[in-house]
């Protein structure tokens, strides 16, 4: 493994589409620029250490075009991607700075569990709007953040079986499908999916609307945490999406989650933001 030197625009774009879910660390670097000097042999160290991530070097002088598109305007800059999105990044010549950013990203470079979902799929925690995101009925030691990794924890319902959980994607996201690992007894049965919704609903609204798409989770697919299919065709635009949870397994008080995915992909490649014209020409004052 080592770091990839870019040639141009069309080397990046196919390089961003050659990692597919995998993280990838850009190093938008300058032969004058002292820092980036600095910082490049430690850069070359990373991809030993992160062997699941892919890691390349811009030279911004000979690809002023892909600097330009990505908005960068200062060296070095780092910027982090999967599934060809941009997912983070980080200005300046900061080597624990950048591995923070890295170790936050890599655990679900692949999926944790090394999964490989095929056709551009992903599992899309990365892309989780976490501030944006509730569960009403949540017990207070036991909230659904907990859900969110495949250990630290589980979520559970608090005063009955039902569970409504609101997830926000910090971009437009296509869904496949939804994966629930879950002890086999007290694992949802009957889930509502709702999509788009402006708030998140109450229990009498998601018991009374109806759904995109009810689901009946089987117990086996709870003890291995298997992928349930969505119906793709309906889940191809979704900002947000609510799961009413009805009953568990075992028609018991408390529901329990362990860990709650949601595989699919971005829709957007590129955010229309990123694309930051410089004005005027090199010289000219502006």
């Amino acid at each position: 493994m080592a770091v990839k030197a870019i040639n141009d625009e069309g080397h990046f774009q196919a390089e961003l589409s050659a990692a597919g879910g995998k993280l990838v660390v850009v190093d938008f670097t300058a032969t004058w620029c002292g820092p980036c000097r600095n910082i490049a042999p430690l850069f070359e160290q990373l991809p030993t250490k992160y062997p699941k991530a892919v890691f390349l070097k811009v030279d911004v002088d000979k690809c002023a075009e892909t600097a330009a598109t990505q908005g960068v305007s200062a060296m070095p800059t780092f910027i982090f991607y999967r599934a060809r999105t941009k997912i983070d990044r980080l200005q300046g010549a900061d080597i624990n700075g950048l591995e923070a950013k890295i170790q936050k990203h890599y655990a679900t470079s692949a999926d944790e569990s090394g999964e490989d979902y095929g056709q551009g799929m992903l599992d899309l925690n990365t892309f989780i709007q976490k501030n944006q995101c509730e569960c009403l009925n949540e017990a207070d030691d036991h909230p659904w953040t907990n859900a969110l990794t495949s250990s630290g924890g589980h979520l559970a319902s608090d005063c009955d079986e039902q569970l409504i959980i609101s997830i926000t994607f910090n971009q437009v996201v296509k869904l496949h499908s939804l994966k629930i690992k879950a002890p086999p007894t007290h694992g949802p049965k009957h889930v509502k999916l709702f999509i788009n919704q402006p708030r998140t609903l109450d229990f009498d609204m998601a018991d009374s609307y109806v759904s995109v798409q009810d689901l009946e989770i089987d117990p086996k697919d709870l003890e291995t945490g298997n992928p349930t299919k969505l119906r793709f065709v309906k889940f191809q635009n979704v900002q947000n999406i609510q799961l009413f949870v009805k009953d568990n397994q075992s028609g018991g008080e408390t529901t329990i989650i362990d860990h709650l995915a949601f595989i699919g992909q971005p829709i957007a490649t590129t955010k229309m933001d990123d694309f930051q014209r410089v004005a005027g020409k090199k010289g000219e004052s502006h």
